[in-house]
């Protein structure tokens, strides 16, 4: 489960923050988590709160804002939105598909106190 591994970066992202910044505690995290990201937002929740207990983040919410994967199509010029990789453009049919959108993974936001 490589979701583990991104929410101990996610946990450093935040430390790094809370030194520059000074505060204390974490309210709410707010994550971008593209559909083609490779990335299962409920695991990612399940590990976030495994590797936040103890910490300034512990008990933090995680709000994850879940964009559309597009794809810019080789075959027909166009730009198509996906639900998934590995999928056809739906305009034509092709699988000369190249990502354009959709497969970020970046913390948005942090609601501290």
């Amino acid at each position: 489960m490589h979701e583990m591994a991104l929410c101990q970066g996610i946990l450093d992202i935040i430390r790094d923050r809370a030194a520059e910044e000074g505060f204390d505690r974490v309210a709410v995290v707010h994550l971008c988590v593209g559909a083609l990201s490779h990335v299962d937002p409920h695991a990612l929740e399940f590990g976030f709160d495994a590797v936040t207990r103890g910490t300034l983040a512990e008990g933090a919410e995680l709000k994850i804002n879940r964009p559309a994967g597009q794809a810019f199509c080789m075959a027909c010029s166009q730009t198509v939105t996906l639900a998934a990789r590995g999928e056809a453009c739906p305009a034509c049919g092709s699988h000369q598909l190249m990502v354009v959108a959709g497969d970020e993974l970046r913390v948005e936001e942090l609601e501290v106190s």
